[in-house]
């Protein structure tokens, strides 16, 4: 194994990362420490220490505090720590909401976010109908297939969408999926004109569904809430009467985490 003078071992990229994440907690617990003391937390080095608090430092993770040489976490977490906790916050502060849309609409209701190129379900209420639809909470779907998928589709920048799409390789999951780039496009641009999106059997046979996007405080789309159902119910037109309410839930779980509107 090559030797550093200075450091023994050359560190590999897990070590790497491990030592960045303890120099973060050492941080999160003490406030602020100094070189000699990260150093001796890890049992590295100074030299070690003093490249990862650099490191991290050009990140923004990091910042000197006005003692030179001297460490604080540093506002870059926040950006990071920003998705996250805007998930648990859509969770949390959605739960009354979706509850109040399963009486309201009759049908099952979830909120779901992007993950890759994936929407997954975070949080659902199954409808009261003895027939009703449901998917597992954590289940990757396929995003063009899906109403959520659509409505997260809609609102990202046109080349990051190219990108995710040409992952997902738009397969043929039912007689009714998309699989045309130019059919998902007119169905992505009626959803942002009429504020949601709907999938008639795309996903699964006999499954309708529609989605409206949920925004952060920035104004973002950060989720969708969905109602699905059976297409013998669930139809196109019923979906479309029922629309408006969907909007307003979708309004407002993104009220509750601070999207002024």
């Amino acid at each position: 194994m090559r030797q550093d003078s200075t450091t023994g071992p050359v560190v590999n990229g897990a070590q790497s990362v491990d030592r960045a994440v303890s120099v973060l907690e050492i941080l999160a617990q003490r406030g602020e420490a100094g070189v000699r003391e990260a150093a001796a937390q890890l049992d590295v080095h100074k030299s070690t220490a003093f490249r990862l608090l650099g490191a991290l430092e050009s990140r923004g993770l990091v910042e000197q505090t006005a003692e030179r040489g001297r460490y604080r976490l540093g506002f870059g977490l926040v950006h990071l720590a920003g998705a996250v906790v805007d998930r648990l916050d859509i969770t949390r502060q959605g739960r009354p909401v979706c509850e109040q849309l399963t009486v309201e609409i009759g049908e099952t209701i979830s909120v779901a976010v992007l993950k890759e190129h994936y929407a997954i379900t975070l949080y659902q209420v199954r409808g009261p109908g003895a027939v009703g639809t449901h998917s597992r909470v954590g289940q990757p779907t396929p995003v063009h297939a899906t109403a959520t998928g659509k409505v997260l589709l809609a609102h990202l920048p046109a080349r990051e969408r190219t990108t995710l799409l040409a992952h997902s390789s738009m397969k043929r999951v039912t007689p009714n999926t998309l699989t045309a780039g130019r059919e998902l496009d007119r169905h992505l641009a009626e959803a942002r004109d009429r504020g949601y999106a709907v999938t008639l059997e795309e996903f699964e046979v006999g499954l309708h569904a529609m989605a409206a996007p949920i925004r952060s405080r920035d104004g973002g789309v950060v989720a969708a809430l969905c109602a699905s159902g059976p297409a013998y119910r669930f139809t196109e037109e019923r979906m479309h009467e029922l629309a408006p309410v969907l909007l307003k839930g979708a309004e407002e779980i993104s009220r509750r985490v601070g999207h002024a509107g």
